[in-house]
């Protein structure tokens, strides 16, 4: 599954370092570029808890092998794409795949029935999707460099030879269904926001739009600035290779400290990483440490959250999943519309600052009464 996990996200992140190149060729502001970054993570992201009902009711096998197929297909054809609609149907059927991936994906990683130790287990899946979703940026920018957008279509094979063993790899998931009370509904599942759970996806959307903001944005900071594209391209590889190591910290961290507490603490410290990370740049040892540390930081609060979120919820794995991942990642989407919007006013630099305090929003969710309980 982190090897799956790492094929899916390479494709997600191929379009931020792309979004320059792309604002060029179809003479696009950077509010419609925004609004392209934004569709295709909402694609990937809100339809989650739906696609993990389905895969808790019906088994999960068929929805994480198809989604890497899907968005593999999709987003590596993009450079077809001769105008601005097309480009965002493509965007959104590709998104569709990494939608209907994460939910099982993050049940099979976490396993939340086998007891303790979940942490360190989603810490693995989700350390093969950062991987991956570090290299995809040069991945993108190599290919494209080679024979321009339209040679993206070579990325599509490593997910297409590689299905089959991902199929006969897996469990299907259908004899756990049978013998299992039936899955929630998602509107009994959805209800659950009313409580800790509501807390849980408040964290996680507000951390997910400070590093949607943060992938957005900083190709764009960096092009406006007069970098090249593959400055800009490095530097969201650094930011989500320390992804990778921070997801790692997270997980095993989560099994060994009080969830709450440590959900603060990394919310707390990735405020002011961030707005170095932004106003610093990837120009000199001082920015890249700083973008290193905020893409570290920024993801640990990942694990804890997936984890919390499917104990609280221990017969709908993929449905809690989809909630934290997916709807929570639909607010952060929805909300860089509105940084890329600011942006085309004040430029990037500083709508990408006026957003981040967002992470100290999610710090004060952290301490919410509501979640004290022992979480295991």
């Amino acid at each position: 599954m982190a090897l799956a996990h790492g094929i899916n996200d390479a494709y997600a992140s191929f379009v931020p370092p792309l979004l320059p190149r792309i604002m060029d060729s179809l003479g696009l502001t950077i509010a419609a570029a925004a609004a392209l970054s934004s569709a295709f993570a909402i694609a990937t992201a809100l339809p989650q808890p739906f696609f993990g009902y389905f895969a808790d009711r019906f088994g999960r096998r068929v929805f994480a092998v198809g989604g890497v197929v899907t968005g593999a297909v999709f987003v590596s054809l993009i450079g077809f794409a001769p105008s601005f609609w097309i480009l965002f149907l493509m965007l959104v059927l590709g998104g569709l795949g990494g939608a209907a991936f994460h939910p099982p994906g993050a049940s099979y990683a976490v396993r939340v029935g086998a007891g303790r130790g979940g942490g360190k287990r989603y810490s693995v899946f989700s350390f093969g999707g950062a991987l991956g979703y570090a290299a995809g940026p040069l991945v993108a920018v190599g290919l494209v460099a080679w024979g321009g957008m339209q040679r993206l279509w070579v990325a599509m094979i490593p997910a297409i030879l590689l299905a089959p063993l991902f199929f006969r790899g897996l469990p299907s998931g259908r004899g756990e269904t049978r013998g299992a009370p039936p899955a929630p509904p998602p509107s009994t599942v959805l209800r659950r926001l009313a409580g800790p759970l509501g807390i849980i996806f408040g964290v996680s959307s507000a951390m997910a739009f400070v590093q949607r903001v943060f992938l957005t944005m900083e190709p764009i900071i960096v092009a406006e600035a007069g970098g090249s594209e593959a400055l800009g391209a490095a530097a969201l590889s650094l930011y989500l290779v320390a992804q990778a190591f921070g997801t790692l910290a997270g997980g095993v961290l989560a099994d060994r400290m009080d969830r709450r507490h440590l959900l603060f603490g990394l919310c707390v410290l990735a405020l002011p990483v961030h707005l170095l990370a932004i106003w610093l740049g990837p120009w000199a040892a001082p920015g890249l440490i700083a973008i290193a540390a905020a893409g570290f930081l920024g993801m640990a609060t990942l694990p804890p959250i997936v984890v919390m979120a499917q104990e609280m919820l221990p017969r709908a794995p993929g449905a809690s999943s989809g909630i934290v991942m997916g709807l929570a990642w639909t607010v952060g989407a929805v909300g860089v519309m509105g940084t890329g919007a600011l942006a085309d006013f004040t430029g990037p630099q500083m709508a990408a600052l006026v957003s981040m305090p967002a992470a100290g929003l999610a710090a004060l969710l952290a301490l919410h009464p509501a979640l004290k309980y022992d979480m295991g």
